[in-house]
């Protein structure tokens, strides 16, 4: 057996002791020893391999998986810029606390001296974003290597999983030829010629220089705590407190919540949250000025990081609230610096609540979501609102929604609708619009129910790439619903849209595009629907199977009109 061969072997074996089960994986020459690897490891049954041409789509698969079945997932690509392009997936891996394993082929050390083909400088590649690097040494044709390649492959994961923070890890791995086994070398994971103990891929039976087995019974190399075996707690105080739940943390918000009667609100809406306490109006709410002056919470328990609100930072900002911030896998968002506690989990509060608190929220929450309602009820068809007011009534039970950035996050949120039994992912670590469609099919591909994307144009032509699936790979039941308006329709939400800033805002913030999606998608081979009017929309959510694009399109010259009325409309409901 050749080194390469041994080294990429025990890699892979000791990965799935350390139970990652899914590897996204592009194809390259140098990676090829991994490669083998991987495929020797999916055919043994012990892991699932993806495979994708396009590295940034890929990052962005590996992601969407890892995010929704909460485990690290391996990534793997040659050397040059294949690794440079995996850098989107790993900094929203890295601001989202996505747990991801990144193995990025390379050439040994003296050809990168002597000027080799696809050679870029890979150490610490992404600088501060992963938790970890290191660059394995060569592997060679001597004994003593086999403990040190799985050590260095559990302190990744234990950097990636086991610390109280997770994320991205980057392993580079320079491999000498020969990159292939040799004639006649025992294939390990596919035969199953393992010795005792050994779990995937690494034959007793081939020569080498050392036994390259694993720990006895599946174990890992080295034994260590799983992501948040010991959390800290926050621990609430006052008797006025309000929730501000963001994405993962939405559910558990919601039944913590129930149980101390504080209004919980979310920055997706009603989407995810349940019971009495629910708040599914609280965006709007937070933005009605004299609301809040007589409605300002004491202390404000802050599970995740908020993103998408400007009215939730200046809440967050508000030198008279104090913030407790619970599990954040990034940065602390603290705009103001005042962050009062910092814990992994909730605790309950050390008062009672005020029964009239809770009240006069939940009352003008009834009256907020109405007045979205009724004033939505009178715009014609198609807006982004009334498309998003749609599908998130129209979802089926335990269904996904992936939401793209820039207005479908907004969309869903402002809508109203509660839908407890609906998970939602967004990628809102740095909140770019890279790689939606593959972080969607990602997410998709591990959900047990049926799947859903709601994405603007140019966040789905931004990743068109995500549709182009091999004929060997599984196609997840996912429907991507693309609210084209044909550009940039966030900005005219913006400063940049007022009506002072009209002059050349079609060109450098607008950017419309005239693409034809019918095509585009014709072009990959994914089934494809205009839905022209409303009730072509509704029957085009009915659950199929496979992957497919439902295009509506709007107009987005009354972007900010629309947001202007609705505003006013909640303003004088609450109010008056």
């Amino acid at each position: 057996m050749n080194p390469s061969t041994a080294q990429a072997r025990v890699i892979v074996d000791e990965l799935v002791r350390n139970t990652v089960s899914h590897v996204v994986l592009c194809p390259g020459s140098r990676n090829a020893p991994l490669s083998l690897a991987l495929s020797d490891a999916e055919t043994a049954g012990k892991l699932t391999l993806h495979v994708r041409i396009d590295e940034r789509g890929a990052g962005f698969l590996a992601l969407g998986i890892a995010a929704r079945t909460g485990r690290p997932v391996a990534l793997v690509c040659t050397s040059g810029t294949a690794a440079a392009n995996f850098h989107p997936a790993v900094l929203e891996a890295d601001r989202a606390g996505v747990p991801l394993i990144v193995l990025t082929a390379d050439r040994p050390p003296e050809l990168r001296a002597a000027g080799a083909n696809q050679v870029i400088d890979q150490q610490r590649l992404y600088g501060g974003a992963v938790r970890y690097f290191d660059e394995l040494a060569v592997a060679e044709a001597r004994a003593g290597q086999n403990a040190y390649w799985r050590s260095q492959v559990c302190r990744a994961w234990n950097a990636a999983y086991g610390e109280w923070r997770c994320g991205p890890v980057h392993l580079n791995v320079p491999f000498r030829e020969p990159l292939v086994p040799a004639a006649g070398d025992d294939s390990g994971g596919a035969s199953g010629g393992v010795s005792v103990g050994s779990v995937g891929g690494v034959s007793a039976g081939s020569e080498w220089y050392e036994p390259l087995d694993g720990r006895p019974r599946g174990a890992r190399w080295t034994e260590l705590p799983e992501y948040g075996a010991l959390p800290s707690f926050v621990m609430p105080s006052t008797r006025q407190g309000l929730v501000i739940a963001c994405d993962a943390g939405v559910h558990a918000a919601s039944e913590w919540a129930a149980e101390h009667g504080w209004p919980v609100l979310s920055e997706t809406g009603g989407l995810g949250l349940g019971g009495d306490t629910a708040i599914p109006g609280g965006p709007w709410l937070l933005g009605v000025e004299e609301f809040l002056a007589e409605h300002k919470p004491e202390q404000v328990l802050c599970i995740g990081r908020p993103t998408v609100f400007r009215q939730v930072q200046r809440l967050l900002s508000d030198p008279a609230v104090e913030v407790l911030l619970v599990r954040p896998d990034s940065d602390w968002p603290a705009p103001a610096h005042n962050v009062r506690q910092v814990g992994q989990w909730f605790d309950a509060p050390t008062k009672p609540s005020d029964p009239e608190w809770l009240a006069r929220w939940q009352c003008a929450d009834a009256a907020a979501v109405e007045a979205v309602h009724d004033t939505l009820a009178r715009e014609p068809w198609p807006s982004g609102l009334r498309v998003a007011e749609e599908l998130v009534h129209g979802l089926p039970r335990d269904s996904l929604l992936v939401v793209g950035s820039s207005n479908p996050a907004r969309d869903v949120a402002l809508v109203g609708g509660r839908r407890p039994d609906v998970l939602v992912h967004r990628n809102r670590g740095v909140a770019g619009i890279d790689g939606t469609v593959s972080t969607a099919v990602g997410a998709a591909s591990v959900h047990r129910g049926p799947s859903y994307a709601l994405l603007g144009d140019l966040t789905f032509l931004h990743d068109s790439n995500g549709l182009l699936i091999g004929p060997a790979e599984d196609r997840p039941d996912l429907a991507i619903i693309v609210v084209n308006d044909d550009g940039g329709g966030i900005f005219s939400l913006l400063e940049q849209g007022a009506p002072e800033h009209r002059d050349g805002f079609e060109r450098i913030f607008g950017t419309p595009h005239g693409a034809d999606l019918g095509a585009l998608c014709a072009a990959y081979g994914v089934p494809y629907r205009r839905a022209g009017d409303l009730e072509e929309f509704r029957a085009a959510l009915a659950p199929e199977p496979g992957l497919r694009v439902i295009e509506v399109r709007a107009d987005r010259s009354r972007h900010r009109e629309l947001h202007a009325a609705l505003r006013d409309a909640v303003t004088a409901a609450v109010s008056g």
